[in-house]
Parts: C-alpha cells; structure tokens; sequence
C-alpha cells in the first residue's frame, strides 16, 4: 500500500494544518473513525517525571466541552511495554473487536501512546494505525509551539517558578536519534530546584552536547542556569568552537551572574567519532567499552563563573562504535545517591535502548534517596554506532557491547 491514498497521511496532515493547533488528536482520531471504524481513539502523554500517562481528551463541542484529564501509572502498564518495544500491540477486547495501542515517537523521543478500539485487524488496519500514530508525532512535534495543550498535559505536580525556568531550558526531546548515534536525557528535580540542564544539538558535520550544574537551588541556581544555556548556545549558533563556548558561559557569569556552574562541553565529528571536550570543575564520565564500564579520567578546570584567572582547555576523546558514554551531574553520586552501583547499572543495561538505561539509572537514585532528593540528578547517555555510512536504527535496541 505504500503510496496510496488509502494510509490516510495526506489527509491527516492537510486536515491537522487546517484544523486548531491544540486539535490534533481531534484529526487524527477522525481519520481512524472515517478509515477503520475506529472508536474510543485517545491520545496518551508521558508526563514530565516519566512515571505517568496522561490522556489529552478531545475538544469537543460548545456544548459538551473538553472532558477531564485521565492519568494511570506506567509501570507495568500496556503503554509501558509499548514505549520500551517501540512496537505496535494488540489484544481481543472481549466483544470481538481489537485494542491496539501505537507508539507516538519522534526521532526516538517518545511523546506517548495512540490507544483506540477497532472492530475487526488485518495488515491494512495495523499498517494505517501504526502510520497515524507516526503522523501524530510529527503532527504534535509542530503544534505545540503554538499551544500550552502539550505542555499543560504532561504536568501531574505544580511546577514551581524556578522549575518553570530550569525545564524551558532544555530541549523540547529528550532523546534523539541519528545514523551515527542515540542520545537520551533524564532530569530528576530536586524539591527545591538545583539547577541542572542538559542540551545538544546536531548540524550537518557535528553533534554538540553539554551537561551543567549551577551553583544553589530554587530560582537561583535557575537563573544561573539561565545564563549558562544562553551564553553556551549563543555562541554555539554563532559558530564559536567549543573553547570559546566556555569562555562566552564564563564570561556571562561574571558579568551578570552571582555564584558558579560546573559544565561538561562535547564537540563530536559525525564522520569520524573525534570528541573534542571541556571540563569546567564537573564529573567525569563514564564509558561503556567492551562490556567494562571505565571513569575517564579528564583535567578539570576551573567552574565557569569562578573569579579567578581561568584557562580552559580542549582535550580529546576518540569514540569507536559500540561505545556508549554516559555523563552526570554530582547528584547522582552524592549522599544518599553514592549507594547506588551506577557502573553496575550500566552494564546490566548494556543491550537496552538509551531512554531505558536513563530511565533505571535516575530510578535508581530517586529509590535510594527516598524520593526527596537533596539535589538535581541528570544523566546523559550516548551510543556511539560510528561515522560514515550507518544505518539507522529507530527501534531496535542499543548497540552498545
């Protein structure tokens, strides 16, 4: 059926650009009920903590306004078992129809679920769901930047002020996937907000990615955040080199900013794997080789911000395929946190997709500090297939050994 008008992709994307941007699921859910005779069609967030599923309930009419917000546990859930296989289920419903539930998934940031009822399946039906489902990523991926629907729906707490900042800081995926690589982020808040982020970015040559911690907590350590982002990418877009990035992030402290932020800077050549990296005052990371999990030993420099004579300095890293690098932030190895056998983890995970091993690994401390962590815990894991011409993998697991 490849190419033809029954997969209903034409029609979906011309309708979701003519329809309201916060009416996506309205379409989508439309299209399945015209096509298949679907019904009790629901769209599924994953909410901002990962742990529950939130249901985006449809617009309804003027006089039968949108119905209320649903949210179930993940854990053991179908939509858990979805989400980590990235693949299609099915099951009888007991009345002769079909549930199917279909991944919502962009680039391999999961976004959610697309659950609904039909009355009969064959290839046609699963292929037009599994295709609506891959329409609504990208459909969702587009219109939440012109609607808080999306933002609104993924928040089950009340987010603080400095929550609000720190979590706009991030990029709006938390994984991506390329030919030469898979990328996950995870950010465990603490109570009180310490100032973590994580960012990346991917040109034609080059994936960037960066790890910070500002100094303090609440909106403090947010706005020292703030600026540490900002400066990074700013000089990041304006073509700067990864030693003049950590200077722009320095600079700007020093002159607007009260206090310091530790940061990892990583510039990665896609064709060949050659890592150019700055450490200012921040953990080492650990990497994933032949089935040993190994600290790499960097020179630290100095935090940016610090007001003292500082120099950084570019080292130098050369990944082969397989590897798998895995970068912290000092709250997933503190207090309460040390306990928790993070090398041990990492090779327990070695065969699972990288949103898995952030998902167990940020668990793991959450568990052991009890759920009240005394500082942010954010964890950053990249496999690396190799440069050159590889393949895409969007849904199998790692490749890491």
């Amino acid at each position: 059926m490849q190419g033809e008008e029954p997969l209903g992709l034409d029609e979906i994307l011309r309708a979701a650009e003519d329809a309201a941007p916060g009416e996506s699921v309205d379409v989508v859910a439309r299209n399945l009920e015209k096509r298949f005779s679907a019904s009790e069609v629901s769209f599924w967030f994953v909410d901002v903590l990962g742990r529950d599923a939130v249901r985006i309930p449809r617009a309804g009419t003027p006089d039968e306004p949108r119905g209320p917000v649903e949210r179930v546990p993940l854990t053991g859930s179908v939509f858990e078992r979805v989400l980590r296989s990235q693949r299609l289920h099915q099951e009888d419903d007991g009345e002769g129809g079909c549930r199917m539930v279909a991944p919502v998934t962009n680039r391999g940031d999961c976004i959610g679920v697309l659950d609904l009822l039909v009355p009969y399946t064959d290839d046609a039906v699963r292929d037009g769901v599994a295709h609506a489902a891959h329409a609504l990523a990208y459909i969702v991926v587009t219109d939440r930047r012109y609607t808080d629907l999306y933002h609104w729906g993924r928040r089950t707490t009340t987010m603080s002020l400095a929550s609000e900042i720190q979590h706009q800081l991030l990029p709006s995926a938390a994984c991506c996937e390329a030919a030469q690589f898979t990328l996950a982020c995870g950010l465990v808040p603490a109570d009180d907000i310490g100032g973590d982020t994580y960012d990346y970015a991917l040109d034609q040559e080059t994936l960037h990615l960066s790890i910070t911690d500002a100094m303090g907590h609440d909106t403090a350590s947010a706005l020292l955040a703030t600026l540490t982002v900002n400066a990074l990418r700013g000089a990041r877009r304006a073509g700067a080199g990864i030693l003049d990035q950590a200077r722009a992030a320095h600079e700007a402290i020093i002159r607007h900013g009260h206090g310091m932020t530790t940061g990892q800077l990583l510039r990665i050549r896609l064709e060949t794997g050659a890592c150019e990296l700055v450490n200012a005052g921040h953990p080492w990371p650990l990497r994933l080789r032949d089935g040993q999990v190994e600290e790499l030993p960097l020179r630290i420099n100095l935090p940016f911000g610090v007001r003292a004579p500082v120099a950084y300095q570019v080292q130098h890293l050369a990944l082969e395929p397989g590897d798998r690098v895995v970068l912290l932030t000092d709250g997933m190895r503190e207090r309460a946190a040390a306990a928790v056998d993070l090398r041990a983890l990492i090779r327990d995970t070695r065969d699972d997709h990288p949103r898995e091993v952030v998902r167990v690994l940020t668990a793991a401390v959450h568990e052991a500090c009890e759920g009240a962590l005394p500082d942010d815990a954010t964890t950053l894991v990249l496999d690396w297939r190799g440069g050159g011409d590889v393949e895409r993998h969007s849904n199998g697991g790692s490749n890491a050994t």
